[in-house]
This record gives structure tokens, C-alpha cells and sequence, in this order.
């Protein structure tokens, strides 16, 4: 693939701030995050009160307003301490919560959504968005989607479609892990799935990007969309570091380097764990990446306040050929990784103390499908896993379908792209 040059983008956002009029008479309510800035830095909440164009209501994604929040802890209602506007979450104690009540809607007439997505199914922002957005056009309300980067490009594809069946919130689309949409071009992909009329439904494109860029490529500085995304070497690993939220081994969360650091408190040899996760990167086009054996020791969720043995994944400054790492592969070799080191140190430990497995507790509010499942859509993985099949043997027996369904969303996307492909796309 060519070098892609790094060149100024205007974001929807931008696009908006540089017509306020548009929206200076309007009653509006703004879906956001602390991510959703200005290319000079402002929260667009703040520059559209600049413009005279505030916003009468604020709604919060998972992580609250400002990212605050850890996951799967509920939001609150509150004010804006700058503006006094009050924010309203979308993410509460049930499930109910994850939908907005029509009422949400009264005496509003347009939602706009400026959220940043990091290019994975898991990450839940898009399925707040298109969820409020389908109460929002039932309600009689327009819906104007600001369009962002993909942080991960435009180009590579990766991972079955989700099938119906593992439906949730870490998984709402019939979409690849890693599907190379924006977040407007996933909405023009749901809007024709879900017969929506598009009368009401505008997405602004942005200016200047092309689907060969990575964020690597962008003049802007990364600002965490949530509180476990901090680099965009994080979004790099996401897709397959994800799949721990599923086991009883920790992902990071708790530290300052999640799913980059992983491992466990009976992980006792790093070093052998480290081996085997390189040459699971290796199979995985991730050559650029270390695997670097390790200790950490998390200070809330998982093993708290424990030492876990484990491997810290660091990826070189610009990770420009990490962005073609097949992280979601990765993920599920690293899973084989994670259990073979739990099986020898249980061996030699012999005391019970080790406690490789599944995720036990309740998973964005489901209860009846194991957490590996929702996020793989897939339990062949599972079963494997289970089975003590090497994660090679494992890749290689569900490749065929994820190749086949690969190519099959590559074409079933073509028509709701914003942002033509190019001779370089990857297939």
C-alpha cells in the first residue's frame, strides 16, 4: 500500500462551526463526548454556544459525557458545569436504559451525534447512536450525523458478521470486527438496512479524508474517546485485546496501559508467555509490535491490587504497520496463549490457585450467552478454546467463513461509502 501523505481534514463538526447558522434557530440535542472537539480544540458543545447555537440538551454515551466513567457503570443525570445545559444518559442500570424514551424528544427537533468511533464492532458508541437516532425519526425529529476518521482506515476488513443470534450492545450490526466505515458511513449502512427514510437522516462528510489514512496519518492529536482507549496504539489492539473482557485473565483495565498490558496473577513464567505471544504476532502481520514479558499490577477491576505476570504489547511511535495488524486473529491466538500459560502454571503449581476460564459475571446486561460468544459471534472459537486446539489450528478452521464473509461485506458496503476506495484497498 502507498504512503499516505498527512493532509488537513474538516470533520463534520468543523463543517457545521463553519455554517452555525444552520442550526442557530433550531432546538437541538447534541449526542457527544469529550472526544467530539473542533480542529481548534473546543468541545463542540462549547463552540456551538460560541456560535450562538447552543444545544438545549446534552445525551451521554456509555463512559458519560466527559469519559469518566469505567465501563458498565451507569450514568447519571446532571448539568454542564460551563454551560448549565443539562445531560441526560444513555447508559443506566438496565437495558431499557440503552434506548431512549420517546419523551427524551419533546419539544426537540433535531439530534445531532458527533461521537468517536474506533473502528470495532465491540465499542458501543455507534449502537447508542443509531438507537437514539431510531426513536429520534419515529418522534418526528431530524438527525444530523457529524462524520469522523476511522481511526484504524478505511481499507482493511476483518472478522465474520455478527449474526443475529449474539445481537447485543457490544455487538448491535451484522458487521466485520474491524469493518472500515466511519461512523456516517455506518449509519447510511443501517439507515438502508433498517428502512429508514433518509428524508430526515443527514450525515456531513468530512473534508479531506481518504479511507487509506490511519490516524497516524491525521494532523490531530488523539484525545481518549473513552477512559481505556488512551493511545491510538490502543484502538490498534483493541479488536483482538477486546476478547479478554471475556476470560478471568486481566486486559489491562485498571492500569495505564489496558489491553496493551495482559496477563494474570498465577501467570508465573512471562518470558515463555512473551515467546509464544510473538509468534502468534508473527502469524498475525504484527512484526512490529513487542511482545514484552512483564509484571503489572491493576488497581480496580480485575485483580485488583494483585501482581500479574504477563506481556506488555508496545507498538512503535507512528504504529503506521500495525494499523495492518489482523489484531482480531491476534486475539484469538493470544487467547490460546493466555490458557496454555494458565495450564503449565497450574501443573506446576498444583494448589487450585489458578483460575483460567470464561467470564463469569453478567456482560453489558446479558445474562444467557457467554461474553466470548456476544463478542466473537462465533462459538466455534469457543468451543475450541476449550477443546485445547492450537490457536493456529484454530484460526485456520473458522479462516474460510471469515474470508467469505469478509468479501461479502466488502461488497454490501460499497453503496453507503462516503469516501470512494481506492486501487490500494486491501481484499
Amino acid at each position: 500500500m502507498s504512503a499516505v501523505h498527512p493532509s488537513p481534514i474538516l470533520t463534520g463538526c468543523d463543517r457545521l462551526l463553519r455554517a452555525p447558522k444552520r442550526v442557530a434557530d433550531r432546538t437541538t440535542a447534541l449526542l457527544a463526548h469529550g472526544a467530539a472537539v473542533t480542529a481548534d480544540g473546543r468541545p463542540i458543545h462549547l463552540a456551538l454556544q460560541q456560535a450562538g447555537a447552543a444545544p438545549h440538551v446534552l445525551f451521554a454515551p456509555e463512559h458519560g459525557y466527559y469519559g469518566v466513567e469505567q465501563d458498565m457503570i451507569p450514568g447519571r443525570e446532571q448539568r454542564d458545569p460551563w454551560t448549565d445545559i443539562p445531560i441526560r444518559s444513555l447508559y443506566g442500570e438496565d437495558e431499557g436504559s440503552l434506548h431512549p424514551d420517546p419523551s427524551a424528544f419533546d419539544d426537540i427537533d433535531l439530534l445531532l451525534i458527533d461521537l468517536q468511533d474506533v473502528g470495532s464492532r465491540y465499542y458501543t458508541y455507534v449502537a447508542t447512536a443509531v438507537w437514539a437516532t431510531e426513536v429520534a425519526l419515529a418522534a418526528g425529529v431530524e438527525v444530523w450525523v457529524l462524520d469522523r476518521p476511522n481511526p484504524l482506515g478505511g481499507e482493511h476488513i476483518e472478522g465474520n458478521r455478527l449474526p443475529t443470534a449474539f445481537n447485543s450492545f457490544v455487538g448491535a450490526f451484522p458487521i466485520p470486527v474491524r469493518h472500515g466505515l466511519t461512523i456516517g458511513e455506518l449509519f447510511r449502512f443501517e439507515a438502508a438496512r433498517r428502512g429508514w427514510d433518509r428524508a430526515g437522516l443527514t450525515v456531513w462528510a468530512m473534508a479531506g479524508w481518504r479511507r487509506a489514512m490511519t490516524w497516524s496519518d491525521l494532523e490531530r492529536p488523539w484525545i481518549a474517546p473513552s477512559p481505556n482507549m488512551p493511545t491510538y496504539a490502543t484502538a490498534v489492539l483493541y479488536p483482538g485485546g477486546c476478547l479478554l473482557e471475556a476470560t478471568t485473565a486481566s486486559e489491562g483495565r485498571g492500569t495505564t496501559r489496558p489491553f496493551q498490558l495482559i496477563g494474570a496473577p498465577w501467570i508465573d513464567d512471562p518470558p515463555a508467555l512473551a515467546a509464544d505471544v510473538r509468534r502468534a504476532l508473527d502469524r498475525s502481520g504484527g512484526e512490529d509490535v513487542v511482545a514484552l514479558p512483564t509484571y503489572f499490577r491493576p488497581q480496580f477491576q480485575k485483580h485488583a491490587g494483585l501482581r500479574c505476570g504477563g506481556v506488555e504489547l508496545v507498538a512503535p511511535p507512528r504504529v503506521a504497520r500495525a494499523a495492518g495488524l489482523a489484531a482480531y486473529r491476534f486475539g484469538v491466538h493470544l487467547l490460546a496463549c493466555l490458557r496454555d500459560a494458565s495450564q503449565r502454571a497450574a501443573a506446576v503449581d498444583g494448589s487450585g490457585d489458578v483460575d483460567w476460564g470464561w467470564r463469569r459475571e453478567p456482560y453489558e446486561f446479558v445474562t444467557d450467552r457467554p461474553a466470548i460468544d456476544l463478542l466473537t459471534g462465533d462459538p466455534r472459537v469457543r468451543a475450541q478454546l476449550d477443546a485445547g486446539v492450537a490457536g493456529n489450528d484454530i484460526v485456520a478452521a473458522v479462516e474460510d467463513d471469515w474470508r467469505r464473509d469478509e468479501r461479502a461485506f466488502r461488497d454490501a458496503r460499497e453503496p453507503h461509502l462516503l469516501y470512494p476506495s481506492t486501487r490500494h484497498e486491501i481484499r
